[in-house]
C-alpha cells in the first residue's frame, strides 16, 4: 500500500487523496529512431524502424543497468519534458518509422500513456512494441493488447535465484506474462543478458531454457547477449564469446529452434537459419540486415519450411 501523499517503489505513482496518479505521463526522457533489430526483434518486421521513447525510474533494482542514467533517477513533474500521444505519432510518421516503441527504462511505467498512444498509432498504420522486464499484472498486459500492442520483448534477467537477489523480483511472474502474451497473440521474443558470476552457469542457462520451452515454446526467438561493465558492476569483464556460444548450443540441443547471440557484431549466431535444413535465411551485421533469402510466403527457399517471421523485409529508411 502507498500511504497518502507518498510515492511507490518505482517513484512514478503518487497517492493523492486516496487515488493513484502517474507522475510520468508523457514525460519523455529519451527519444531515438532505432532499427527494430536493436530491441532486439529479429522475427518482427525485419528492416523496419521504431521511434523509441522512455521516461524515468524503474521497478527493478538491477546493478548492471545499461540505461541507469534515466532508470535510476526519479521524475520531477515540474520539469517534465512533455510530448503528447498525438505529437509522438506525428513525429513517428515524420521520421519515416513504422512503429512506436516504449523502451530505455521499464515501459510499464508509461502504461497510461501507452493506452492512449497505441490506438492513435494503429489508426495511422503503425505497430506498437514494448521492450520490458515483464513485471506487470495480467490486467495491464491485457489492456495493452486491447489498446494495440503488437509485440513485446521480455528481458529475462537470469534464473529464479538471480532475479530475486539482484532485481528484487519474482521470475515466475515474468514467465507467467511471457506465456500470457503468447496466448493473447502478441509477437514475443526473449532476451537474456548473460553476466559473469550472475547467470552464466550451465544450471542457470538450462533453467532459463526449460522455462522458455514451457512458457514461450520452441519457435519463440531466444537471444543471449553480451554484458559489458557499467553502473554498479564494473568489477567484471565483458561476457566471453565462448560463454554465449555455450548458451546458444545448450538452447539448441534442448530444442529451441531460433537462438541468437547479441552484442557481438559479425558472429554467425546473429543470423537466422532454417532449423530444418540450416540454410541461411537472414544475414545480419549488428543491427543491419545484409541480405534476406525467404520466399514471398515466408518459407525457406531451400526446403520450403515455413518461418515464424512477421512482416516481409524491405529497406524502410
Amino acid at each position: 500500500m502507498i500511504s497518502l501523499g507518498a510515492i511507490g517503489f518505482c517513484k512514478t505513482r503518487m497517492n493523492i487523496q486516496g487515488e493513484l496518479y502517474t507522475l510520468v505521463y508523457g514525460d519523455i526522457s529519451s527519444m531515438a529512431a532505432n532499427p527494430i533489430e536493436k530491441k532486439p526483434f529479429f522475427h518482427f518486421w525485419p528492416g523496419s524502424y521504431a521511434l523509441t521513447v522512455g521516461t524515468w525510474s524503474c521497478n527493478f533494482t538491477c546493478p548492471w543497468c545499461q540505461n541507469w542514467d534515466i532508470s535510476k533517477y526519479e521524475p520531477h513533474p515540474r520539469d517534465a519534458s512533455y510530448i503528447s500521444p498525438e505529437k509522438l505519432v506525428k513525429a513517428t510518421l515524420v521520421q519515416h518509422c513504422q512503429s512506436t516503441s516504449i523502451s530505455f527504462n521499464e515501459p510499464t511505467l508509461l502504461l497510461e500513456y501507452s493506452l492512449d498512444l497505441f490506438p492513435l498509432a494503429r489508426k495511422q498504420g503503425l505497430y506498437n512494441t514494448y521492450v520490458s522486464n515483464g513485471y506487470m499484472t495480467l490486467e495491464a498486459l491485457s489492456m495493452l493488447r486491447l489498446a494495440g500492442m503488437d509485440a513485446i520483448k521480455f528481458d529475462v534477467k537470469g534464473d529464479t535465484e538471480a532475479v530475486k537477489r539482484y532485481c528484487g523480483a519474482d521470475a515466475n511472474i515474468v514467465w507467467r506474462n511471457i506465456r500470457e502474451a503468447k496466448r493473447l497473440g502478441m509477437h514475443v521474443e526473449v532476451v537474456v543478458l548473460v553476466i559473469p558470476r550472475v547467470n552464466d552457469s550451465d544450471s542457470s542457462i538450462r533453467e532459463i531454457v526449460n522455462l522458455h520451452l514451457e512458457k514461450a515454446g520452441p519457435n519463440t526467438p531466444l537471444h543471449f547477449t553480451q554484458f559489458y561493465p557499467t553502473y554498479q558492476m564494473t568489477d567484471r569483464n565483458r561476457t566471453p564469446v565462448e560463454t554465449l556460444e555455450k548458451a546458444h548450443n545448450i538452447a539448441r540441443e534442448m530444442g529451441v529452434r531460433y537462438v541468437y547471440t547479441g552484442n557481438v557484431p559479425g558472429h554467425n549466431y546473429e543470423n537466422t537459419y532454417c532449423p530444418n535444413c540450416q540454410n541461411l535465411l537472414i544475414e545480419r551485421y549488428g543491427f543491419d540486415i545484409v541480405r534476406v533469402s525467404l520466399t514471398d510466403e515466408g518459407r525457406c527457399p531451400n526446403c520450403g519450411e515455413p518461418q515464424p517471421i512477421i512482416g516481409s523485409y524491405k529497406k524502410t529508411r
